[in-house]
């Protein structure tokens, strides 16, 4: 009797594939943005994910909103929430890039079970 050993590689099918998880990303931009810098920073986080390997599934705009605290002397946000499928080190690529971005004052990504 053989026993069969399959050894898959973290992040892989079995098959050898890519395993592609699901995201969510919540960016909120400072709510002092006029109308093009505010469009500006979304299509630059959303250029971030899909340079890295993501694909856009749906952003959802939930507007300015107040904040829960003050962040920086700032009060108001706009909200997004950006769906993405991706390798596991997509939103960690992100991530560095969201860091240093001026207009984002918060932003988390969490992995949405299937």
């Amino acid at each position: 009797m053989f026993i069969l050993a399959l050894f898959v590689k973290k992040g892989q099918s079995p098959k050898g594939g890519v395993i592609m998880n699901n995201y969510e990303l919540a960016v909120v931009f400072n709510g002092n943005l006029d109308e093009d810098a505010k469009n500006k920073a979304l299509e630059t986080v959303q250029e971030y994910v899909t340079r890295f390997g993501g694909t856009i599934s749906k952003v959802d705009d939930w507007g300015k909103r107040k904040l829960a605290y003050e962040v920086n002397k700032i009060n108001d946000g706009f909200y997004y929430f950006i769906y993405f499928q991706g390798e596991s080190t997509v939103p960690t690529e992100v991530e560095k890039y969201l860091r240093i971005m001026e207009p984002v004052l918060r932003y988390m990504t969490i992995r949405i079970e299937d």
